[in-house]
């Protein structure tokens, strides 16, 4: 720490910066590891591990026997051309105080107008309440347009991505501090599996070049090396694993190329916002300053990035090589996170499905970020490891692997056909009808008449009384 302190104030003296990467010299490939040159004399280090697979294999073999002919009928051919297709149907309105609105359409009853006039959509908005409205009609209230209307309309095809097939490849990006070597675990594991693997490190960050200008570490910059990463080795079906800031690119690069990324996992990515950079922050200090509280800056990233702090722990952050970069870099990074159009809006407009695997003890991104997020997104997963934290692919990376493997292999149940009328049996015969009256065969059912009272005949029960019998008796009242 004494020797960090002293580098320090020599490099306030003498006005150089501490702990600076230069560029590498040499961009050849060496100890399995590619140095791709995105720019002149900008060059990233990035592991590509490729299995050993036959040289033409096939892609998307689940739809391979639809081209066979015979033993299947046209109905079955169609269903599956059409496995794994999801219709992806939604409004997002925005308003202009910033309220986003999200509908989901179903069916197509209500898509008939996905496009709808953002002149005429209006929104209700209903009075505070205890403020009498001054119009004497309550059933009109007051409106407002909408800022901006935008509907996603599209069909995704959602399958199965499995080791064997070799349109599939794998990206892991890494965020602020780290390198390509938080992944170790999980390059390993899928590589094992006969994935192809793509993971780059950063400018500035592991072994690749380090730009002395700031304007070098802005989203934008970084965002445009990412995307010729992608370019150089994306297939039919890729799927973008992000950790952290990470999250931000495989975002930019789903939005970007909705046609190409099938999959995308957010790792303690956070809430759905646009980047801005903060103003009150540490990392605003100068790059000597910053070089001379290194040691304080680790040991805090340890206490917030890991659920235990251990020697365990310390090993884990030693052998990922995070948080080992220099404090320019550093500073210019965490003032280079500014992407204003990564709002809601935006992430509300991905139609791909997203995994968001989130560590309990995260001290850096609160879990009501990633929920935020799972609601915005259109189709989202949320997974909570109970024992991980930010760093949640090095403590618990069993439990990180098996979430991941499940969510490449997932694909979407297919719909359920409504049930066949059955067949009536030939040896079935319904019961006759009865007959109308008027058809001749008419019989009436024979059935008892209803018991009545016997009818009054004169003789049994004569009217008026025999004089035998005396006078009546008095009808009125005794006197």
């Amino acid at each position: 720490m004494l020797t960090t302190i002293t580098d320090g104030f020599l490099c306030c003296l003498l006005g150089k910066t501490p702990n600076a990467v230069g560029p590498l010299d040499s961009v050849e490939s060496r100890d399995g590891f590619t140095f791709l040159e995105v720019k002149p004399g900008r060059i990233l280090r990035i592991r590509h591990d490729v299995p050993n697979r036959p040289q033409f294999p096939p892609e998307f073999p689940e739809f391979q026997e639809e081209e066979e002919e015979g033993g299947e009928g046209e109905g079955e051919k169609t269903r599956r051309r059409r496995r794994g297709a999801v219709r992806c149907r939604r409004r997002i309105t925005l308003y202009r105080n910033g309220q986003l609105l999200i509908e989901n359409l179903g069916n197509d009853a209500e898509c008939q107008n996905p496009e709808p006039d953002s002149n005429n959509t209006e929104l209700e908005i209903p009075d505070p309440s205890g403020i009498p409205s001054g119009n004497p009609n309550p059933a009109k209230r007051r409106k407002r347009k909408p800022k901006k209307v935008v509907t996603v309309d599209c069909e995704k095809r959602i399958t199965s991505c499995k080791g064997t097939h070799g349109d599939v490849v794998l990206f892991f990006i890494h965020g602020v501090g780290g390198s390509l070597d938080i992944w170790k675990e999980q390059l390993e594991f899928f590589a094992k599996l006969g994935y192809e693997v793509v993971a780059p490190d950063l400018a500035g960050h592991g072994c690749s070049s380090a730009p002395p200008v700031a304007a070098a570490y802005t989203f934008y910059a970084l965002a445009e090396d990412m995307r010729a990463v992608f370019q150089r080795y994306a297939k039919r079906r890729n799927i973008l694993v992000g950790h952290s800031y990470g999250v931000s690119f495989c975002t930019f690069l789903a939005h970007e190329y909705p046609e190409l990324v099938h999959k995308v996992i957010m790792i303690n990515g956070g809430g759905p916002t646009a980047l801005e950079p903060s103003l009150c922050s540490i990392f605003n200090l100068p790059p000597c300053v910053l070089h001379c509280l290194s040691p304080c800056l680790a040991w805090s990233f340890l206490k917030a990035g890991f659920a235990r702090q251990g020697a365990k722990e310390k090993q884990l952050l030693k052998e990922g090589n995070a948080f080992n970069v220099s404090s320019f870099v550093l500073r210019a990074m965490m003032s280079g996170q500014y992407w204003p159009e990564g709002d809601e809006l935006y992430h509300a407009e991905l139609a791909v499905p997203v995994l968001l695997v989130h560590g309990m003890h995260d001290k850096f991104v609160p879990v009501e970020e990633d929920q935020r997020m799972a609601e915005i997104l259109l189709i989202a997963f949320l997974k909570v490891i109970d024992e991980g934290s930010h760093m949640v692919m090095l403590e618990c990376p069993d439990t990180v692997n098996t979430l991941l493997h499940e969510f490449v292999l997932w694909e979407p149940d297919p719909k359920p056909k409504s049930c066949p009328k059955p067949k009536p049996c030939p040896k079935f015969r319904p019961k006759p009808k009865s007959c109308p009256k008027s058809c001749p065969k008419f019989r009436p059912k024979s059935c008892p008449e209803p018991k009545s009272s016997p009818k009054f005949h004169p003789k049994l029960f004569p009217t008026s009384r025999p004089k035998s019998w005396g006078a009546a008796p008095p009808t009125g009242p005794p006197g």
